[in-house]
């Protein structure tokens, strides 16, 4: 007859499958409210001293990861936070009905993972949930500025946690027959085999609900864009855009993609089984696809009665962008033009999601070697965005369907990707001493624009 002990370190076993929220290594339980690994948890216990200060050498926006998590303890602790560890966890009693549902899920997606990988054939490594090794870890830095694919937790629905307060966090049932007294317990068989077995044939389902956690929190929430839809025109800064010098625009403009693109990279991180693609597969499908995804966020931004996109903080016409050069307005317009018709079909933000997976996981780009594979997660993606079309949006006319539409438009988007290189080559040589945002400058030093297609 199995021992209290010995259900509780089933229960644990069960929860120690998700990685450690805050750098990715493998967790030990539940944390001052949040699961953690037991360096993550001990580097929080001392910084709860009243003698800490700790300050970041760099811009406050460090990497936080296996590799690097003890480079910066100020950008270490704010993650923590944000997280929503606290002193106060130990305080609160059982968990809401919610937030169990959301290990619920978070446990049974590992599951899930793990069935297809053991499921699939021998070279199907990527739905491998294993914290990878540093040697597997995309880790690029690149002045000042470091990339690494731990910094949230592997294809988790709730890996990465902005949108996730202390209140919410911290309310979780706690014992001191663990590790420390921070240590979750639950009071309830909430993770035993049986509710495990209950998902096993839902790969689509969690699919489509990890996508669309991940877009909620790496985007602009829907209800704030509306909001600026409504607000008057702010005459006096549109002036301000039109009459910004080509030099002037090209880096605010750089500036704006670059601050969406490091959401982007957070968004394909949570994509199930990009972590495990090779790093020059990871860095390859970032650098040639980023700009696309960018355009197919930017939809969500425009205003179709105003012709307008959400530029920052304000809302700003196309004709704003245009410079005296010629192939920038085509630019311009044909950016527009593609958003605008991703914009037309009315997309839920779900669908806008698996969309983006989509886009970024085509597998036909130059270079890619774990073609198999990413044709895998491509598959799976297509799958779950036709499910979801399907039962949310009717033929647009004839047989032609929404997916019909969407996949046309992929390769506008190689095109409007070239053009963009082309422009940005040609706008180097006139002027070469303009510094662009570091992301930028990485991403976009693709030798030649044939490297996109």
């Amino acid at each position: 007859m199995p021992t209290l002990n010995d259900n509780r370190n089933q229960q644990m076993s069960q929860i120690e499958i998700i990685p450690c929220k805050v750098c990715g290594d493998k967790s030990s339980g539940v944390h001052y409210g949040v699961i953690t690994c037991e360096g993550c948890k001990g580097f929080f216990r001392r910084s709860q001293s009243s003698v800490v200060n700790y300050q970041c050498p760099r811009n406050k926006q460090c990497v936080v990861d296996r590799v690097n998590r003890n480079r910066c303890q100020y950008c270490r602790l704010q993650k923590c936070l944000k997280l929503g560890m606290s002193r106060d966890a130990v305080k609160f009693g059982r968990m809401s009905k919610k937030q169990r549902e959301k290990v619920e899920d978070e446990v049974r997606f590992h599951r899930a993972q793990m069935r297809a990988q053991n499921d699939a054939a021998p070279d199907s490594s990527v739905f491998d949930i294993q914290t990878p090794s540093s040697s597997d870890q995309l880790h690029h830095s690149y002045n000042g500025y470091s990339y690494s694919n731990n910094e949230v937790s592997y294809g988790s629905p709730y890996g990465y946690s902005a949108s996730v307060t202390p209140q919410q966090t911290m309310a979780y049932d706690i014992s001191a027959d663990y590790v420390d007294s921070t240590t979750y317990e639950p009071r309830s068989t909430i993770m035993d085999s049986e509710f495990i077995s209950h998902g096993d044939g839902d790969i689509n389902d969690v699919l489509i609900k990890t996508l669309a956690e991940a877009h909620a929190n790496t985007n602009t929430k829907l209800e704030i864009v509306h909001e600026m839809f409504r607000k008057p025109q702010d005459i006096s800064r549109i002036l301000y855009y039109k009459n910004l010098g080509q030099q002037e625009l090209w880096l605010d403009c750089a500036e704006k993609l670059t601050q969406m693109i490091q959401n982007i990279i957070e968004f394909a991180k949570l994509i199930p089984g990009f972590m495990r693609l090779s790093q020059d597969d990871q860095i390859l499908l970032l650098k040639t696809g980023s700009f696309e995804l960018a355009i197919v966020r930017m939809s969500r931004l425009l205003d179709l009665s105003q012709n307008a996109v959400l530029y920052g903080d304000v809302m700003l016409p196309q004709e704003a962008f245009y410079t005296s050069d010629s192939e920038e307005m085509r630019l311009v317009s044909r950016i527009f033009q593609t958003a605008k018709s991703i914009a037309d079909l009315k997309l839920t933000e779900t669908e806008l999601a698996l969309y983006q997976s989509l886009v970024l996981l085509w597998p036909e780009r130059n270079g890619v070697r774990g073609n198999t594979e990413i044709q895998r997660l491509f598959n799976l993606s297509m799958n779950a965005i036709r499910q979801e079309l399907e039962a949310n949006h009717a033929p647009l006319k004839g047989d032609v369907t929404v997916l019909d539409t969407l996949l046309n438009n992929i390769p506008n988007f190689r095109d409007i990707s070239i053009m963009h290189m082309e422009a940005l080559s040609k706008f180097k040589q006139h002027h070469p001493n303009v510094v662009f945002p570091a992301l930028y400058k990485e991403l976009f030093s693709i030798d030649s624009p044939q490297d996109l297609t």
